[in-house]
């Protein structure tokens, strides 16, 4: 058996959970999904919003639950309940 490698500081191991590669709107992602956020689209004071509640560029988001395309998701240690329409305007991959 081969032994798992020593991961960098900060960086998440593959789970089956987890969306690789593609950069698709946060709203795309399924329920327990783990991604980063890639950019934040919009303009003004919903962008801003985003960013206060810790939607910025790097940030590990993990989709809690979907119903209608609604979302409950965890940023930076805190649940966050985003509507389609904001979810988005969040780019993740």
């Amino acid at each position: 058996m081969q032994e798992a490698a020593a991961a960098e500081p900060g960086a998440t191991v593959p789970s089956e959970a987890c969306v690789h590669g593609a950069q698709l709107p946060l709203s795309f992602v399924p329920t327990g999904g783990s991604v980063r956020v890639i950019k934040v689209r919009g303009k003004g004071d919903v962008r801003h919003h985003l960013e206060n509640l810790g939607f910025v560029e790097g940030v590990q988001v993990t989709v809690v639950t979907e119903n209608a395309g609604n979302l409950i998701v965890e940023v930076k240690g805190t649940q966050v309940a985003l509507d389609k329409q904001v979810a988005l305007k969040i780019i993740a991959g």
